[in-house]
């Protein structure tokens, strides 16, 4: 897939320490690798204000439609924006699943799951090693 913004491995890398980002987060976004459960900073965390895609700092969340799924990952209803996360069969592991991503980088962010709260009955199930929390 080709998206609007593109670097190579390197520079993915070099971004990421640059804005000291979460040790799995190359992995996590460029290599759609998972999280532990329970370990990332957005868990638990109840701020208000925006999560951005930790790779280009797209907007991808609003701090009111988090909510705790008791799942270990930081779980959305919706994203913040139309078209800001792209969605793709995922079929690993054994199951099918809907993997999201970054509709601007590529950046995987997690899956989307049909088990959320009303009104929109989806659970966006993120890495916190993919956002960038902005107050």
């Amino acid at each position: 897939m080709t998206y609007p913004i593109q670097k190579t491995a390197k520079e993915w890398k070099a971004l990421l320490a640059e804005k000291d980002a979460e040790g799995p987060a190359f992995d996590v976004t460029r290599r759609a690798a998972t999280e532990h459960p329970f370990t990332g900073k957005y868990d638990k965390h109840w701020a208000e204000g925006t999560y951005a895609c930790i790779c280009c700092g797209a907007k991808l969340f609003d701090s009111e439609a988090k909510f705790d799924a008791g799942c270990g990952w930081p779980s959305f209803s919706q994203a913040a924006v139309p078209g800001a996360i792209e969605e793709h069969v995922d079929r690993s592991l054994g199951m099918k699943r809907t993997e999201t991503l970054c509709a601007q980088c590529g950046a995987h962010l997690g899956h989307v799951f049909d088990d959320g709260p009303e009104p929109t009955g989806l659970r966006y199930c993120m890495n916190s090693a993919s956002l960038d929390f902005k107050p």
